[in-house]
């Protein structure tokens, strides 16, 4: 496959034979990958086996991607074009002292990365003749180094997924929910994402076939833990992100001025709620598919199409309100998910009788209990209970009643 910066190939490791699905990588930059799996050219991390996504985004992969094999920008990625207001190079002994992101089932994990000689790959001429350095092609403008990123294979997109596929509607709110969970993550780290589209987000399956979503390409992430989730924008040729059908209003409304910023933290949310309608079988409403599309920056709740009547009304309601125009109306991710654990799981406690502490911690007991039991029976863990585990592991109190507070209040006007 191939981006506007990357390319992706498939590979094995020499010598090991045909290994079990899942067990190859992506590497990018060039050159074959040392032994170690996948090979991925031009500059930014792969998404897997995938090609291309929406509008020509690059295949990336994580936050430490870099363009053309340059030194990481780490801080702010930049995005479309490249300009970013608050773009440093961080001396050698920053990076080897940055954090990195602690693992989520998510999330992509990078394997390994490194630099390496662009050599001339299967294709090279024919997709991006271009970029080669000159060395190779006498006309290209490529550096004679890239960066090489090493990663599991994954065998598909989400986009090519529900090309094909219908999930159940049960599948679908554990598909919204994983999605949930991963921007939570990157959210506690301090990273907004800035690009989550159905083509940035790879797809496997457990031992029951339910899909499990990986989150990738971050090539356009905001990762600076001097500016948290904060972006500031001073002038129109800051970055604001990736694709521009899914910024969160609160971005693409966003004017300029001395002392102005972006705040990110509930913008990767918002396009969880854009992609549910994808995944529940629907047009996403914020793609330019047609003339009957919404722009984020001005649409109105009121214009959101209606979700399938197969979609429990829970679940409905936490998509209405992912999509408030306004970002302090709207639940976290965190929330939204705590929302959707409740609806799976914890029917008895959504009663319109209060539930008191000691019914909840009873309840949080047994799926404790129940968790426990599922990771020892299953070497690999299906995605119902990596959800659990997560939603134990996240845990707060306060961040449950507020879920429980706004579940209430939907049952309270279904009736």
């Amino acid at each position: 496959g191939k981006g506007c910066n990357a390319a992706v190939y498939e590979a094995a490791i020499p010598g090991a034979g045909h290994l079990p699905h899942g067990r190859t990588g992506a590497a990018e930059g060039g050159s074959p990958a040392r032994g170690d799996s996948r090979a991925v050219e031009g500059g930014s991390p792969a998404r897997g086996d995938s090609g291309a996504g929406e509008g020509g985004s690059p295949a990336r992969g994580d936050s430490r991607a870099v363009e053309g094999g340059s030194p990481a920008r780490g801080d702010s990625r930049a995005g479309e074009g490249g300009n970013c207001g608050c773009e440093v190079s961080p001396a050698a002994s920053d990076i080897r002292k940055r954090k990195k992101m602690k693992p989520h089932p998510n999330i992509i994990q990078v394997i390994r990365a490194f630099t390496a000689n662009v050599p001339l790959l299967p294709g090279a001429w024919v997709e991006y003749p271009d970029v080669l350095p000159s060395r190779i092609n006498p006309r290209g403008i490529g550096r004679n180094r890239t960066l090489f990123l090493v990663m599991k294979n994954y065998p598909c997109t989400l986009r090519q997924y529900l090309s094909i596929s219908a999930p159940s509607s049960r599948w679908a709110t554990l598909m919204i929910l994983q999605l949930l969970e991963g921007v939570d993550h990157l959210v506690q780290q301090g990273i907004a994402h800035r690009d989550l589209k159905s083509d940035n987000i790879l797809v496997e399956f457990d031992s029951v076939g339910c899909p499990r979503l990986v989150i990738t390409d971050f090539g356009c992430c905001l990762a600076d833990e001097r500016l948290g989730m904060k972006l500031p924008f001073t002038n129109m040729y800051i970055d604001r992100g990736g694709n521009g059908c899914l910024m969160a209003p609160e971005v693409s409304a966003a004017n300029p001025g001395p002392g102005r910023s972006i705040n990110y933290s509930k913008s990767d949310a918002w396009s969880v709620g854009a992609l549910a309608h994808e995944i529940l079988g629907m047009p996403n409403p914020f793609y330019r598919q047609g003339g009957g599309h919404l722009e984020s920056r001005h649409y109105q709740e009121t214009q959101l199409p209606a979700l399938p009547d197969s979609t429990p009304h829970h679940v409905q309601f936490v998509i209405t309100l992912l999509l408030r125009r306004d970002p302090k109306k709207r639940p976290t991710a965190r929330v939204a998910a705590n929302m959707l654990h409740l609806h799976l799981w914890g029917a008895e406690l959504l009663t319109p009788a209060p539930s008191s502490l000691e019914q909840m911690l009873s309840w949080l007991r047994c799926q404790t209990l129940l968790t426990f039991l599922q990771v020892g029976r299953n070497r690999d863990s299906p995605v119902e209970t990596e959800l659990r585990r997560c939603f134990l592991a996240n845990l707060s109190f306060e961040e449950m009643d507020e879920a429980m507070e706004l579940l209430l209040l939907c049952g309270n006007r279904s009736q």
